[in-house]
């Protein structure tokens, strides 16, 4: 299991545009993908999931990826969080 936290910047905080785009990345791996903010985690290929966690500006999340690509899929999300949120 890989794992990173990440205080989001974005001043909309995760809204439509970027909430798909976090969903087909996460997509692109087979590994078990969850985005944690507080007491609520959501599937992070889906998108109702990720837009059901109201991640705003300021909020910390927490991204777990767990299966045979979690180190790859926890590098690549880490450096989508920091170019689009």
């Amino acid at each position: 299991m890989k794992q990173f936290t990440y205080t989001i910047t974005d001043a909309e905080g995760i809204h439509a545009r970027p909430a798909g785009l976090l969903v087909k990345t996460a997509s692109s791996f087979s590994s078990d993908i969850k985005v944690t903010k507080g007491s609520t985690s959501g599937n992070a290929k889906k998108i109702f999931a990720v837009m059901g966690l109201a991640a705003k500006q300021g909020d910390t999340v927490t991204v777990t990826a767990e299966g045979s690509d979690e180190a790859k899929a926890s590098e690549t999300l880490l450096a989508f969080f920091k170019s689009n949120l």
